[in-house]
């Protein structure tokens, strides 16, 4: 599925003129908005402006949340860090920081934070408390406020091809020179819908049958049963689900009665506001069941946030500064949906949680070779980031007695190279190219070989690359409880440890190659690929591999 174009109203990198700097000295002096500068951001896709009209402005009067993401401290020793961290050659090999560490050494100083704060609160806005992370502070106030604060106009629009009304700046945010360089982005500028997630649903499955992978048949299938029934269902484990979208717990409740589940409740943590949309519930009903499926003994923890620039921020934010152990995300864009200002903020949630040792899965995309379906070839973000491991999608065939047959690569799993990021120290052995190949690993995700889920009311079959990050991030949580019984490391940052494994002489016993078919411009083969990845984890052997 892909994500029209956003209007030509993001964060533009303008250059304003500079006039005399007077800035209060103190940290917690208000700053005065005498030089101002623009932050660093791109100008949006041409062609988006054929799509956008604009109808007028937003009234003075309504209010305006923003997401403020502070600069990174010492960015050079993080990359120092993350190298060691996340290397099985070094010492420092999975010694991961807590969030507090991290705050402490990476997060914004206090003094940068404090003149943020200052500023904001000196053009009306009130302010919260920075995240524990010391990276994002929220502010409302007034568009009028908001407005003057960040030196822009916040315009209305109509897209066309969305049938969207919405608001966003008509000009780049600017702030006094004196805290530019302590801001890396401003998001809650737009309302704009900007995320989709990647769920398919196979229109030939009856909503009065169960139709697709069972509990059962998804554990036989991945290999799990055995560690599930020695008691390693991911017990003691946190997996968290980002979402832009609510969900009915009952449709979930009458999933679990009928599987003779006993999983906890799933708990929401509301981030950015929170969100009352359920137009995405299918998804939200889906990552929970395929998680409870193959790892009832973890907590859920679903994350809720408006689907905007701003909830994408925020939410994130309490993802790493909540440290959860094992992350799933099934909602993107095209990587240049995403202003380089977005972007940075994200990759800097990221790469803490790299540091944090969290394992962090995302869907890679359902439309093939084609993210941004332009006839080119792209592929979707946050799956292409660096710290995150972009999960593609199979085509899944079982035996009578429900073991693994064979997998093949789905026609619509997201996969190719990133335009963004660079070939990361990892993938060197299978990517001889400047820019980081995607995705990482892979799992069912065709429609027609599906999930069976229970959602609005009914039975339905689910399949997308939606349905493959959180099977991974389940086997995650399995893994995480073996080891935490046999006092060995966890998963921690995934991409470490599959392309650790995946590179030794067990690949064929930890992982299931997916070596034919396609995705467009990109075709299956013995290994790694461009469409997915290494292919699904055997869960027996992988952990037999890992954990002895």
């Amino acid at each position: 599925m892909k994500l029209p174009l956003r209007a030509a109203i993001g964060l533009l990198a303008a250059p304003l003129p500079v006039i005399a700097l007077a800035v209060a000295p103190a940290a917690h002096a208000a700053v005065q908005p005498s030089a101002r500068v623009a932050l660093r951001s791109d100008v949006l896709p041409a062609a988006a402006t054929a799509h956008a009209t604009r109808t007028g402005q937003v009234a003075a009067g309504k209010g305006i949340s923003v997401t403020v993401s502070l600069a990174q401290r010492d960015p050079a020793g993080l990359r120092t860090f993350l190298k060691q961290v996340t290397d099985p050659k070094s010492s420092q090999y999975k010694h991961y920081l807590t969030v507090k560490q991290f705050a402490a050494r990476f997060g914004a100083t206090a003094a940068s934070a404090g003149q943020v704060t200052a500023y904001l609160k000196a053009q009306g806005l009130k302010v919260g408390a920075v995240s524990a992370n010391g990276l994002t502070l929220t502010a409302v106030g007034t568009a009028a406020q908001v407005q003057k604060a960040f030196g822009t106009t916040l315009a209305t629009y109509h897209d066309a091809t969305t049938e969207q009304d919405f608001y966003a700046n008509a000009a780049a945010p600017v702030l006094p020179a004196a805290i530019a360089s302590a801001v890396t982005d401003v998001s809650g500028l737009s309302d704009y819908t900007k995320l989709h997630h990647y769920s398919s649903r196979n229109p030939q499955a009856s909503s009065k049958a169960v139709s697709g992978l069972t509990p059962a048949k998804a554990r036989s299938a991945y290999n799990v049963a055995s560690a599930i029934s020695s008691g390693y269902n991911g017990s003691g484990v946190t997996v968290g689900l980002l979402e832009f979208s609510g969900f009915t717990q009952s449709d979930v409740t009458a999933y679990d009665k009928y599987f003779s589940l006993s999983p906890s409740t799933p708990v929401v943590r509301s981030a950015g506001g929170g969100t009352t949309d359920k137009s995405g519930q299918d998804e939200v009903e889906l990552d929970i069941e395929v998680v409870q499926a193959l790892a009832p003994g973890a907590a859920t923890k679903v994350y809720e946030a408006p689907n905007s620039d701003a909830g994408e921020v925020a939410v994130y934010a309490a993802l790493v500064s909540d440290d959860v152990p094992v992350v799933s995300i099934s909602w993107g864009t095209y990587e240049a949906g995403e202003t380089a200002s977005n972007r940075t903020a994200l990759d800097t949630d990221f790469q803490e949680a790299a540091a944090q040792g969290q394992s962090v899965y995302s869907a890679s995309g359902d439309s093939g070779s084609d993210d941004a379906g332009d006839g080119g070839t792209s592929v979707d973000f946050p799956a292409s980031d660096t710290y995150v491991t972009g999960t593609g999608g199979t085509t899944l065939t079982t035996t009578s007695a429900g073991a693994w047959s064979k997998e093949t690569a789905w026609s619509g799993s997201g996969g190719g190279v990133s335009s963004y990021f660079s070939t990361p120290s990892f993938q060197s052995s299978v990517n001889t190219g400047s820019y980081r190949d995607v995705p990482d690993v892979a799992a069912d995700a065709n429609p027609s070989s599906g999930w069976a889920i229970y959602t609005g009311g009914s039975w339905q079959e689910f399949g997308g690359t939606s349905a493959a990050a959180p099977n991974w991030a389940a086997f995650t949580a399995i893994y995480d409880s073996e080891a935490s019984a046999l006092g060995a490391s966890g998963f921690g940052y995934a991409n470490s440890t599959i392309y650790s494994l995946a590179s030794s002489s067990s690949y064929s016993s930890a992982f299931h190659d997916a070596k034919s078919g396609s995705n467009g411009a990109y075709s299956a083969a013995t290994g790694y690929d461009k469409v997915t990845g290494w292919g699904s984890y055997n869960g027996a052997g992988f952990l037999s591999a890992e954990l002895g």
